[in-house]
């Protein structure tokens, strides 16, 4: 796998794409990681860069090393800035689901007068597109719609790692989400990609992600076959 070498450390590009692994259930609780070898192959870096981003697994306490018999997981939720709530994906892992996803678009668009991104962001932002599959079946369809200020967001940080993480890193925190979720036939692009009949009904999930100030940084719209899965929440008292 190819890292981007002019960005943030080596070890942490690892650390970030291994953690999303845990996080998705590509690396299930109890299993045990690649060895450290295979991860230097992997990502063509050095012994030292893999153990330095193992280690920092390990002191978040996702990871635990055992003498002799490798490194295995033993969490797999992330700690919510905002609820005690698990999120959907935490929630899908916990039962035994893997989640995986596939970036299909990254690129600066002009935005069309009197859409909902001209409104949030002016003449011109962000678009990614991605499709996420539960166990391997197209699930899930996103855009995000994102500020300029997020700056570039190369293929290769999208492919595996969380794009709250990403924009984190850049000193951009979210601190408050709102959705809105309506039932709504599937355009003929998302049906083709979802694998379903064209104009299925859906659940669309509208979302604005804003900043401590206030201002949205994020918009994105998803699709979900709830056919395959029901979305879920989970409220923590």
């Amino acid at each position: 796998m190819a890292l981007s070498r002019n960005k943030k450390p080596l070890y942490m590009q690892i650390r970030s794409i291994l953690k999303d692994r845990i996080l998705h259930g590509a690396y299930p609780v109890g299993m045990l990681i690649p060895s450290e070898p295979q991860l230097e192959q992997e990502f063509n870096v050095s012994k030292i860069t893999v153990r330095n981003a193992i280690q920092e697994l390990v002191q978040e306490g996702y990871l635990e090393k055992g003498s002799g018999i490798g490194t295995r997981v033993i969490r797999n939720t992330s700690v919510s800035k905002l609820s005690k709530g698990k999120s959907f994906t935490e929630i899908l892992v916990e039962e035994g689901h893997r989640i995986r996803k596939k970036l299909l678009k990254s690129e600066t668009i002009d935005n069309d007068p009197g859409s909902e991104p001209y409104r949030l962001f002016g003449a011109r932002c962000l678009l990614i597109q991605r499709l996420y599959y539960l166990d391997d079946v197209p699930y899930i369809y996103y855009s995000h719609y994102l500020t300029t200020r997020s700056g570039d967001l190369a293929p290769e940080d999208l492919d595996e790692q969380s794009l709250y993480g990403l924009l984190e890193e850049r000193d951009i925190g979210l601190v408050d989400f709102r959705d809105q979720f309506e039932v709504t036939a599937a355009p003929d692009e998302v049906a083709e990609l979802l694998e379903l009949e064209p104009r299925m009904p859906l659940l669309r999930r509208s979302r604005y992600s804003r900043e401590p100030f206030g201002e949205v940084v994020e918009y994105s719209i998803g699709y979900y076959n709830t056919a395959l899965q029901s979305y879920l929440i989970n409220y923590d008292a």
